[in-house]
């Protein structure tokens, strides 16, 4: 199994994003959280601060659209050239069309879960996404403790990927430390957010190496 570190530039400098982002070279895709203060109780940067993000970036863009009304907004995300566009399941009307219209623009199209969202309603639609995203904390904010009670949901989502031979990435976001990376991967992960354990490392590449191996070591 590929295993991919995505480290969370929400635990960046936004002041010296530039330097953050080439820090991370040996990272698979950077996670950029954009939050709407609506959505969730946090405001991050929106178009224009992508937009630059994906100028400057070494690696490809794993945005995570923490944002209301998503069904009108994330297409024009895939349209700034990121690599992977997500949106929660809880602000679409329709995740399908959703979905469709950032492949339809040449974004992988991720769908991401709360922790209190139930897994069973989308079992069936995996064939339309190209990731989930299992959130093991509260989304919103930075720096909160990993939570183990999620890994239900992820192995029924690999159950579902593996018994159908899907191509759909299992993403988790979250308290993601060497110490928790680990359970994750046991549970199916595949794609790993990290924040404050990358960037508040000494050395940056030494942390995504790290978790890399702990991640390497439980998958299957």
């Amino acid at each position: 199994m590929t295993v991919r570190i995505n480290p969370s530039i929400l635990s960046a400098d936004f002041v010296n994003m530039q330097r953050d982002l080439e820090r991370i070279g040996s990272a698979d895709l950077v996670h950029v959280d954009v939050m709407d203060n609506h959505f969730v109780p946090n405001l991050t940067f929106g178009p224009q601060m992508v937009q630059r993000i994906q100028a400057v970036s070494p690696v490809p863009l794993d945005v995570h659209l923490m944002i209301s009304d998503v069904d009108r907004w994330a297409p024009g995300y895939a349209e700034l050239g990121a690599f992977s566009v997500t949106f929660h399941a809880e602000a679409a009307t329709d995740v399908v069309a959703t979905a469709r219209a950032l492949r339809e623009r040449g974004a992988r199209a991720g769908l991401a879960l709360k922790p209190g969202t139930p897994v069973e309603g989308y079992l069936d639609l995996l064939p339309e996404f190209d990731q989930v995203l299992v959130m093991t904390v509260e989304p919103g904010f930075g720096g909160q403790a990993f939570m183990a009670d999620m890994m239900p949901k992820l192995r029924a989502l690999k159950q579902v990927v593996d018994a159908d031979g899907l191509d759909v990435w299992l993403q988790v976001d979250g308290g993601i430390t060497v110490d928790t990376i680990g359970i994750a991967a046991e549970a199916g992960a595949d794609t790993f957010v990290a924040g404050s354990s990358v960037y508040g490392a000494s050395d940056v590449e030494h942390a995504i190496a790290e978790l890399r191996a702990a991640a390497t070591a439980h998958a299957h």
